[in-house]
């Protein structure tokens, strides 16, 4: 069965924990990007992961036509150390101002909408993942660690455009994974979602409700259409018909990914389903009945 190998570097985010380093509200460095277009109301709000470093990032997020593609993002943030980035502090840069929309979503869905650049505002953080070709298996990443103050720019900028946008709730927070879960990794399992979760960004479970699920699960063999009809209760874009198994282990990967990064399998483990479950239960509790019944009776 093909897995993901993933390599992580050690996970420094006590910084995080200190003094709030992101500008004043509204500072950012302006840097018009030309791939951009009209939009409609905002409802979901995206992270993503650069894969480069800042300069070349940038070069390809403001400019036409780059190696054939037009892609943008509305902010871009650089990260420490990079020698690509020439100013002395590390600042915002806006691409696209949040009435537009800016391409960077591609061909996803997130509850019952589909390409979501209509609808999201994406931020692209600076950060050099790198994933390998392995032949006749998955791909070997390496997946480095969030810059401590570009973790503070994220998370200030993060709460302002949620002030901004109240239809982003936190079940709207996403990566770009969670909806394009067939093509992308980003922001990978480096990004720390409970963090974000902890200071109003995003969604996160409780634990009690996940040990509450697991002492059910635990006995059980592995169960992906519970996991998969769970996960598409609390957003992804799972078909009702369901997925062939290749394209579930990636949707798998996706949730374990932002919610157990620890545990990036692709497999649907008796704490997955727990954690899925433990979602539905919070944020959309009216959902949970359908979801635990047999697949047989579900309508």
């Amino acid at each position: 069965m093909k897995r993901h190998v993933l390599l992580l570097a050690p996970l420094l985010l006590a910084a995080c924990a200190g003094t709030t380093a992101h500008p004043p509200p509204g500072q950012w460095v302006e840097q018009p990007s030309a791939n951009a277009d009209e939009r409609v109301q905002v409802r979901f709000l995206v992270m993503h992961y650069t894969a480069h470093d800042f300069a070349y990032s940038l070069h390809v997020l403001s400019e036409p036509n780059v190696n054939g593609r037009n892609v943008s993002a509305h902010y871009l943030l650089p990260e420490e150390g990079d020698p690509s980035y020439k100013r002395p502090t590390l600042l915002p840069y806006r691409l696209v101002p949040e009435s537009q929309r800016a391409w960077h979503a591609g061909l996803s869905r997130w509850e019952d909408r589909q390409n979501l650049n209509d609808q999201s505002i994406g931020i692209e953080n600076v950060n050099q993942a790198e994933c390998f070709p392995v032949e006749d298996a998955e791909p070997l990443c390496i997946y480095p660690d969030y810059s401590p103050t570009q973790l503070q720019l994220l998370l200030g900028l993060s709460q302002e455009i949620l002030a901004r946008h109240p239809d982003i709730t936190p079940t709207r927070v996403v990566g770009h994974s969670d909806i394009a879960p067939l093509r992308k990794t980003d922001p990978g399992p480096r990004f720390p979602w409970q963090w974000l979760a902890r200071n109003g960004v995003g969604a996160w479970y409780e634990t009690g409700t996940v040990l509450k699920h697991h002492r059910v699960l635990k006995d059980r063999p592995d169960d992906s259409t519970l996991l998969l009809r769970a996960m598409r209760a609390y957003g992804y874009g799972v078909p009702e018909n369901g997925l062939p198994s290749g394209d579930a282990e990636k949707y798998i990967r996706a949730f374990q990914m932002h919610f157990r990064p620890w545990e990036v399998t692709g497999q649907a483990s008796a704490a997955t389903i727990a954690t899925a479950l433990a979602l539905v239960e919070k944020y959309f509790p009216d959902r949970l009945e359908k979801v635990l019944l047999p697949a047989s009776r579900v309508p």
